[in-house]
């Protein structure tokens, strides 16, 4: 089967930020402190790909180290990076994020403390079980906490508070210890009152400086900064998660009938790609109803880097590169699973040494007898939609959305 491919790009015009450095530091000084000099702060920092993460960590340190602190980074991952001290620090280092570079220490450990433990109660039920609440102990032996999160949909829960500030409080500094059991108590119609519960919990038993929410656009750079005192972190990451779902990249389709992803990782997404790009939040394998686009097969081409071996997620695809299975740190995707309670995400898909293998595969199993009419898009990530690669049948409706050839090619299958 030989398939006519069109390039496609798109800018998307959207609000950015020229100088998050400089952003960060005029942010930092709305933070209103009631500290004692010399005292230790603990800013947290995330196992994602956050643009512009490096001048945005030195813009929080450096305006903590001239309100005479002592402010140091404590990785708050939960159990990703392989869930060791190690290993965490090292994401670090490739993000770029080292002692020299930020100009304070880096102390990382997945001791944690139990500070207690918490029923969850709802609107409607108080539920039976109570749960342990762990935080990291290095952060909890500093005087004072301060979160650096980027704000955006969760890929598997839906609520006014998803991915963010305190989903890190909560899951991040919670450690593998915590994460496991947090994610063990909820499910999709609780994910609000335990994350409510359990950070309004760890607020009366740490001292929080508070956040700062980062929002990125629809081309992965940064377009909203914004410090948040901590008695109005759950009203101003409800905002934010708004703002950032409105700012959210998207696929210009209805429906897909195979989707090539390039790359996968834990720095792309919690599930290796984000399931609110390819309509599958709800459902590993398929759309439920409401959700677009309705993408019928899934196929990943290869891990990113950053991600060390961690193909959490790849049990979402129908199809896969043989070359992407032998790049696969199982040990580390497997405890990511079992900790995210989701081990459907790290099981194997159906694997092909060829692109053009799997194209064939997909096209069979879909039953479309002409290939014109084959859906077919391949993505660099879900966090990249700039350029993408379609078939002939999805050419139409990429221009209609606003997509400019810049490519045209035979693609031999």
């Amino acid at each position: 089967m030989n398939l006519h491919t069109f390039q496609f790009h798109q800018r998307f015009d959207q609000p950015s930020i020229a100088d998050p450095y400089t952003e960060t530091r005029l942010e930092m000084q709305r933070l209103c402190l009631s500290v004692q000099k010399g005292q230790t702060v603990a800013v947290t920092a995330s196992s994602r790909g956050i643009r512009n993460i490096v001048p945005i960590m030195r813009g929080v340190v450096d305006h903590f180290r001239e309100s005479d602190l002592k402010p140091f980074i404590v990785p708050a991952m939960g159990s990703h990076a392989g869930g060791t001290a190690e290993s965490q620090c090292q994401l670090l280092f490739d993000y770029g994020l080292t002692e020299s570079v930020l100009g304070c220490p880096i102390r990382s450990s997945m001791e944690t403390i139990i500070l207690g433990e918490l029923q969850i109660s709802s609107a409607d039920a108080v539920y039976s079980d109570r749960i342990p609440v762990h935080f990291d102990r290095t952060a909890f032996d500093a005087d004072h906490v301060f979160l650096v999160n980027r704000i955006k949909s969760h890929t598997r829960f839906t609520g006014s508070i998803e991915s963010g500030l305190l989903k890190m409080l909560m899951i991040g500094l919670g450690n593998a210890d915590g994460a496991g059991i947090y994610h063990r108590a909820i499910s999709n119609d609780r994910f609000s009152a335990v994350i409510r519960q359990v950070a309004e919990f760890l607020i009366q038993k740490i001292s929080l400086l508070g956040g700062l929410g980062i929002v990125e656009n629809g081309e992965s750079q940064t377009a909203v900064l914004k410090v948040i005192p901590t008695p109005d972190l759950v009203a101003e990451e409800e905002k934010l998660l708004r703002l950032a779902k409105t700012l959210m990249p998207r696929l210009p389709f209805q429906e897909i009938d195979l989707l090539l992803i390039e790359q996968i990782g834990k720095n792309i997404s919690g599930t290796g790609f984000d399931s609110n790009i390819v309509g599958r939040k709800f459902d590993d394998h398929k759309a439920v109803q409401g959700e677009k686009p309705v993408v019928h097969c899934i196929a990943v081409l290869g891990l990113t880097p950053e991600t060390g071996g961690n193909a959490n997620g790849i049990g979402m695809a129908e199809f896969c590169l043989s070359s992407a299975l032998r790049e696969i740190d199982w040990k580390k995707t497997r405890m990511n699973a079992m900790t995210a309670n989701h081990v459907s995400a790290a099981m194997i898909p159906l694997d092909y040494q060829t692109e053009a293998e799997i194209i064939n595969a997909a096209w069979q199993t879909l039953g479309r007898p002409d290939p014109k009419n084959f859906r077919v898009a391949w993505i660099r990530d879900t966090l990249h939609l700039e350029t993408i690669t379609v078939s002939e049948a999805l050419r139409n409706e990429a221009i209609n959305a606003g997509y400019e050839i810049i490519k045209t090619t035979l693609e031999p299958n």
